[in-house]
């Protein structure tokens, strides 16, 4: 029952994260039907950049409170990456918005790469120790263990994830999403500004990205120039599994992926026999998400227009 706690607990601290990327994918194809697959180096610029914010604190602050540098990384790392996103839709996927669907595809794969490259020549290629800034006392819940920095991701998802329901369903901004996403042109007839809306959109889930890869950071300890691939994977899985262009969907299908992984890693030794181990546990995922897909091509909640941010 321990172990079965635990891997529940992991498995929703991983999911939180998958969600918070998954939202960026979901917002972004439903307004313009695109997968920004550079989205997942967002993730990693961020973790990059508050690692550096964190390394000058420290030297110029010294004695400075750690969730007090914590989140000072994490607001600049949240502009860096929102710039960066403005900027990747302005000069790659705004000249291919009426392009045939392939151009803009391969383009955000090339972004992706580009992305990556960068950051090794700026960050270097090797894999860099993220500091612990808050106490790693853990705290017990049935047996099982969960930290102060897990307990931060569950809030600071939860937190993210109401300002974002509360901004587009409740707010001008929400507003102007929502009909750019139902009809671009008509809603351009009826005052909004699409580009704007677009632009807003990216800024929005580069931010959330940016949150996740510093969250991603202080959970895993390291940071590198390659580790925004595999999470912008499994997120975009997420956000297909959920349904793609749907709120609700990407967090659903973050939480879900997570679980399924966490648990998974747990028990896959005990169900083969020990043939596979832990590092095997992608399998379930993906098998699950191809079993969902065949029996419901629109995921598990479809894809809800009249949500779609």
């Amino acid at each position: 029952m321990e172990t079965l706690i635990q891997q529940i607990i992991n498995g929703l601290v991983l999911g939180s994260m998958y969600a918070l990327v998954a939202l960026g994918y979901t917002m972004v194809y439903g307004i313009i039907g695109l997968i920004n697959f550079a989205h997942g180096e967002v993730l990693m610029v961020g973790a990059l950049t508050s690692w550096s914010i964190i390394g000058l604190m420290q030297d110029a602050m010294p004695g400075t409170p750690g969730w007090l540098i914590l989140l000072v990384a994490m607001a600049i790392a949240a502009v860096v990456a929102a710039v960066l996103n403005f900027s990747i839709e302005k000069l790659a996927y705004r000249p291919l918005r009426n392009s045939p669907r392939l151009a803009p595809l391969i383009t955000a794969i090339g972004m992706s790469l580009l992305l990556q490259t960068l950051a090794m020549i700026i960050w270097k290629p090797n894999y860099k120790p993220y500091p612990n800034l808050l106490p790693m006392v853990p705290y017990e819940i049935g047996g099982a263990v969960i930290t102060l920095t897990q307990v931060l991701i569950l809030g600071m998802t939860a937190i993210s994830l109401a300002v974002l329901m509360w901004l587009v369903n409740y707010t001008r901004l929400g507003r102007a999403m929502r009909a750019t996403a139902e009809n671009p042109r008509v809603a351009a007839l009826m005052g909004v500004k699409p580009d704007f809306v677009i632009s807003a959109t990216f800024v929005i889930g580069a931010v959330l990205a940016a949150i996740a890869g510093v969250m991603w950071a202080a959970n895993y300890g390291t940071v590198q120039h390659t580790m925004g691939f595999l999470p912008g994977l499994k997120a975009f899985t997420a956000a297909v599994f959920g349904g793609i262009g749907n709120l609700a969907g990407a967090v659903v299908g973050g939480i879900a992926l997570g679980l399924i992984e966490s648990l998974g890693a747990g028990y896959i030794g005990a169900l083969t026999g020990g043939v596979l181990g832990s590092h095997y546990s992608d399998i379930f995922a993906f098998i699950v998400l191809i079993i969902v897909l065949t029996l419901r091509p629109s995921g598990l909640l479809g894809e809800r227009v009249a949500d779609r941010a």
